[in-house]
């Protein structure tokens, strides 16, 4: 390889913030590090997105516990991915909650994942060595569940494949909050290694239907009040549009991943260059870009080795 992936000398630690976006819901941010979302009911504590490893979650904890001491019974991860799962074991809760098509990624390829976004990014496994292994739900759910903490209703619903095929988002109707994962982020580039492009500004049609007047996004700021969320939601899709449409008119006829990598260069850059991880996500976003515009509806896995095949491809 010419040089290494962008993350791999990414050493910052990021400073991490706690923000209330809604009476009891609060959203733990790290300057475009993976985020989570805390939920206090009545008599517990829903947590969203483990972090990648124990020790960081306990980073969560330690803010949860300077706002509460009622017990996190329920953790819900929106998807798969290794760095948002694999701390789960620092929760002591009752359940662990994902998609059905979430839990069966894990199953094909949760392993896989870890493996290559360890090798990519190692910093965000701060601790790794004290993860115990995959992350597996207690209880899964097809398109929507609903989760009572005391009389505090929290709704958990799968609105459509975007940044993975079993995203899931959490709503809480008593305050029109929303937490969407890697769904919307918030300058921050969104990984789209795993995802469906063409299918990603319809899954954010339905979360812009619930008016949400707070979103937790994946990465970046808490979005509090209409024109943040509006913003953050239609930056996303700019995003992902921008990766998508240039690199379907190289597969259209008949160029190179490096040519789109290339044509995504020449439209994205101007616009997100500056966003966190943009130099880390580029590589992935375009492969499975230029994939989907071919016809291959499942994304493939990554594996270390197609992750170090792939990086070489775009150097020539």
């Amino acid at each position: 390889m010419a040089k290494a992936f962008a993350s791999q000398g990414d050493m910052t630690e990021k400073k991490t913030s706690f923000t209330e976006i809604g009476e009891g819901l609060w959203a733990f941010t790290a300057e475009g590090d993976p985020n989570s979302g805390v939920i206090i009911g009545d008599d517990s504590v829903m947590v969203i997105e483990a972090q990648a490893t124990p020790r960081l979650a306990n980073k969560v904890i330690e803010e949860i516990r300077k706002v509460t001491d009622k017990p996190i019974t329920h953790l819900v991860l929106t998807h798969y991915h290794a760095v948002r799962v694999l701390g789960a074991s620092a929760y002591p809760v009752n359940q662990i909650i994902m998609s059905d098509d979430a839990r069966a990624m894990v199953v094909e390829r949760g392993q896989e994942d870890w493996d290559s976004e360890f090798q990519r990014f190692p910093r965000l496994f701060e601790g790794h060595e004290s993860i115990p292994g995959l992350t597996w739900p207690t209880t899964t759910f097809s398109d929507s569940m609903t989760v009572y903490l005391g009389n505090r209703r929290v709704d958990i619903m799968h609105l459509g494949r975007a940044h993975t095929a079993g995203d899931a988002v959490v709503w809480v109707p008593d305050q029109e909050v929303m937490f969407t994962g890697d769904i919307v982020e918030y300058h921050s580039a969104c990984y789209c290694g795993d995802g469906h492009l063409t299918e990603w500004g319809d899954t954010l049609d339905e979360i812009a239907a619930f008016a949400p007047r707070s979103i937790a996004p994946g990465r970046g700021d808490a979005l509090v009040g209409d024109e943040m969320v509006t913003a953050a939601i239609e930056n996303t899709r700019d995003f992902v549009e921008s990766t998508y449409r240039p690199a379907a008119r190289v597969a259209a006829s008949g160029g190179s991943l490096k040519d789109a990598w290339d044509a995504v260069r020449a439209e994205c850059d101007p616009k997100f260059s500056d966003y966190a991880i943009y130099e880390h996500c580029l590589p992935f976003n375009v492969a499975r870009a230029y994939d989907e515009a071919r016809g291959i509806d499942t994304p493939r896995i990554w594996t270390a080795q197609r992750d170090l095949e792939m990086w070489e491809q775009l150097q020539g």
